[in-house]
């Protein structure tokens, strides 16, 4: 070994040492005669000392060193001394007396300071992303997601789960977004797809008798990116034979407690809070709620079915709702805020946002003439609403109501701050839908993948009412956000083809595309179910970071380009008539 220690390592205890260390030249400090040095490498910084009094060719070659170089010294360590010590560092007091050095990699001035915060837009750190890696915020952030793996082989081990591998080429099936296409140069004109996430693998991997299986995979769905999408992304991937809901949410709130403990060193209580889907889209307008607050949806059509502000009663009368939420401490916002909020609004569906303030314990606003007294005194009393507070009605059907005020809620909660950070809210969103309708394909979709059981008691309507039959499915919200996503699987083959009839696969398109599938099933299917951890997400939460992309070693732009290697890129005409390929200009 080239070095023995780290730069992180060293302590009064080594004093007197001889030791060698390796890293990147991150400062050098001219005090006069004597030259400081702070080398750094993953594990921190150590000072080094340059005295020409001791060795003047070192101190004329320590000259010669400028930010990021690569070097190997060897010395002696002391205690700095007193006064000189910096206690923020855990190599602070101590520092190390040359005796030695070799360069061994020069560096150009890097386009940025290799600092925990940086003026740097994203475009360059990620066409430096090897530069941005070396950044001690980034590194701390690459080892977590190392110790939050580690900790999920472990726990899953423990509880018998088996690390399986599944094909990354493979064949294209219908999951819900576009696939990435490979095309096959021994098969011309077919074409292999990279997998959306393991789902069928892992149910073939039942049928053949593992019972428990999980893999940290790599998943690929070709859909227009945000913050908290990649075009390839992880997942925590788990399946298990002859369980149930209630299994899995066991063996899930497990894991996130070991997770919380590893990441952030706290305890989590579980079992965590329940919430079924439609009253999660009646309270918060979404169902991936976030809990740290309140501000629910109360909806007040009933008690204004008289009212005499026109336009709510004639949402009334066309069969509208009338909904509303108060906001604390939202009354102080001026007039051009809310002009503002409803504008945000409007990009929900929402053709306006009326509202009340509550001051010295009476509603107020340019509409509160149109309430009567005892109208106003109902919506106080169903919203809750105090002094300061500001009540804000959404008036339309009643999708447009809940998507409108719920993205209101989540965006007031962050700007006025009524999220308590101190706590975090995880709960089991249950009782999804299985199916939903497209309405301007005008058909039938699963809510989560055609594999989904439906709930039993819901079978005789399959034919009748599909919008009110019940899928035996489950996410996992952690604040706000969808962190996991489950379900116990369908394993009977002739549900499974009932299913693929309802949303439009009839039996031919369903053996071709799904034949393989199809086959397993009629050699003896276990009841089984499991569910998919978005690792990305789950990391980017405990960081506290706006998007995945930070935690995520080389990632791609908004735009799924790849600012560091140029991809994608266009490739030679030699390699496209391997593959008979010919590209239309």
């Amino acid at each position: 070994m080239l070095r023995t220690h780290t730069c992180g390592e060293l302590n009064e205890k080594n004093v007197r040492d001889v030791v060698s260390l390796c890293g990147w030249v991150h400062s050098r400090r001219d005090h006069g005669e004597l030259i400081f040095v702070d080398l750094r490498d993953r594990y921190g910084v150590t000072q080094l000392v340059f005295n020409p009094e001791e060795n003047r060719d070192l101190h004329t070659g320590a000259h010669k060193l400028k930010s990021e170089f690569v070097i190997q010294i060897k010395g002696v360590v002391e205690s700095r001394p007193k006064d000189t010590e910096n206690p923020k560092l855990p190599t602070g007091k101590i520092e190390v007396r040359i005796s030695d050095l070799k360069i061994l990699s020069e560096s150009k001035t890097p386009p940025f300071e290799i600092e925990d915060t940086t003026k740097a837009s994203e475009e360059v750190r990620l066409q430096y992303r090897y530069l941005d890696i070396r950044r001690p915020v980034m590194q701390k952030k690459l080892e977590l997601r190392h110790r939050i793996c580690k900790r999920m082989r472990d726990y899953l081990d423990k509880n018998g789960y088996l690390e399986l591998e599944t094909p990354i080429l493979t064949k294209s099936t219908p999951e819900g977004a576009r696939d990435f296409l490979v095309p096959s140069r021994l098969s011309p004109g077919e074409f292999f797809a990279l997998p959306q996430s393991p789902q069928l693998f892992k149910q073939l991997l039942m049928v053949s008798g593992c019972d428990k299986y999980f893999q940290i995979a790599r998943c690929f769905r070709d859909e227009d990116l945000r913050a908290d999408r990649q075009p390839e992304f992880t997942q925590l991937d788990i399946e298990a034979s002859f369980v149930e809901e209630e299994d899995i949410y066991v063996l899930c709130e497990g894991l996130i407690k070991e997770l919380y403990k590893e990441a952030l060193g706290i305890e989590i209580s579980t079992p965590f809070k329940r919430l079924a889907y439609q009253d999660a889209m009646e309270k918060f307008g979404t169902d991936k709620p976030d809990l740290r607050f309140g501000c629910e949806i109360k909806d007040l059509t009933e008690d204004l079915k008289d009212v005499g502000f026109k336009i709510f009663k004639k949402t009334i009368e066309s069969g509208g709702r009338i909904k509303a939420i108060s906001v604390p401490g939202a009354a102080k916002l001026s007039l051009s805020k809310i002009n503002e909020l409803t504008k945000f609004v409007g990009e929900f569906g929402a053709k306006g946002l009326a509202y009340l303030k509550v001051e010295k314990g009476a509603l107020t606003s340019q509409i509160a003439k149109f309430f009567k007294d005892e109208e106003l005194n109902a919506i106080r009393e169903k919203l809750g609403a105090k002094t300061g507070d500001m009540i804000f009605f959404a008036a339309d059907k009643k999708d447009i109501t809940l998507r409108s005020l719920g993205n209101l809620r989540l965006h007031l909660g962050c700007e006025l701050k009524l999220i308590d950070e101190s706590k975090p809210s995880l709960l089991w969103i249950c009782e999804f839908p299985l199916f939903k309708y497209n309405e301007e394909e005008k058909r039938w979709e699963t809510e989560h993948h055609p594999f989904t059981s439906p709930k039993e008691e819901n079978m005789e309507k399959f034919d009748k009412d599909k919008a009110s039959i019940k899928a035996r499915a489950y996410d996992l919200v952690i604040n706000g956000t969808e962190i996991a996503s489950g379900s116990i699987r369908i394993h009977d083959r002739k549900m499974q083809e009932k299913l693929f009839s309802a949303i439009g696969i009839e039996k031919d398109e369903a053996q071709m595309r799904f034949g393989f599938l199809l086959q397993a099933f009629q050699y003896g299917v276990p009841p089984h179910g499991g569910i998919a951890v978005g690792l990305d997400r789950l990391i980017t939460l405990f960081t506290k970071d706006r998007s995945i992309r930070e935690i995520i070693p080389f990632p791609k732009t908004q735009k799924g380009v790849c600012p560091l290697t140029g991809a994608p890129s266009p490739v030679v005409d030699e390699q496209l008539k391997e593959l008979n390929i010919k590209l239309r200009k």
